[in-house]
């Protein structure tokens, strides 16, 4: 891993047990800091394998995973948590809002189990509405609605922010843009690029929409950085 890379996997092998099993193998892959990579496959390539690797979800049978020069192979269940909570911002494709509670709740939620994160954002809720506002979303619609009524684009901007807060050091956007149109593609792009320029976060961002390329700055299949063998389950 070189000292300007943000995430580094060397010699990855990974396999799902059972008989419907697959084997992921990574012999190499590498994010330098601050880079913005859209990672592009189809349905059933690895990506959600590989996200759950990075973010320490589950352990390769092989091979270095390392996340800011850590690497979380080595780490038990418990620390890869902690790790994970203080390092990896995620935004889910579902977003996985708590619709009851408010925006705001659900901006600063991550940072009940991160304390160093939590040091880093300073004011909290002064941190929430600051990436919030830099989102497009009003300090009344964060503070008073709740995350279960907001429109899909809201939901998505409050996912964006409770990544983004605390300034992990690698943001994993899982499709987030799927259920949006082209004009609205481009506009929430704009908006995660430059929170993440702001926070000094690395961006991996996964999709099967090759037309958003040209937005990052490089785009890399799965089927270049990694070999999938079906049915290969130990």
């Amino acid at each position: 891993m070189t000292s300007s890379a943000s995430l580094a996997l060397t010699g990855v092998d990974f396999k799902w047990p059972g008989p419907s099993g697959f084997r992921l193998q990574v012999p190499a892959f590498e994010l330098t800091r601050g880079e913005k990579v859209l990672l592009l496959g189809s349905s059933g390539s690895g990506k959600s394998t590989l996200l759950s690797l990075i973010g320490g979800i589950v352990l390769p049978d092989a091979g270095t995973i390392l996340v800011d020069g850590h690497d979380v192979t080595h780490l038990r269940a418990t620390a890869r948590d902690e790790f994970r909570a203080e390092h990896i911002g995620v935004i889910f494709q579902q977003f996985n809002l708590l619709p009851y509670a408010t925006p705001l709740d659900n901006i600063v939620l991550p940072l009940r189990f991160a304390p160093m994160r939590r040091n880093r954002a300073g004011d909290a809720k002064s941190e929430a509405l600051r990436i919030a506002k830099g989102l497009g979303l009003p300090q009344s619609l964060i503070l008073e609605q709740r995350a279960g009524s907001l429109s899909v684009g809201q939901q998505q901007r409050v996912a964006v922010a409770r990544a983004l807060i605390g300034k992990p050091s690698m943001i994993i956007a899982d499709e987030p843009t799927s259920a949006l149109d082209a004009d609205s593609q481009s506009a929430f792009l704009d908006l995660l690029f430059a929170q993440c320029d702001e926070a000094g976060s690395t961006l991996l961002m996964v999709s099967h929409d090759d037309r958003l390329a040209s937005r990052f700055d490089r785009s890399v299949s799965m089927d270049d950085i990694a070999k999938i063998d079906r049915g290969a389950a130990a």
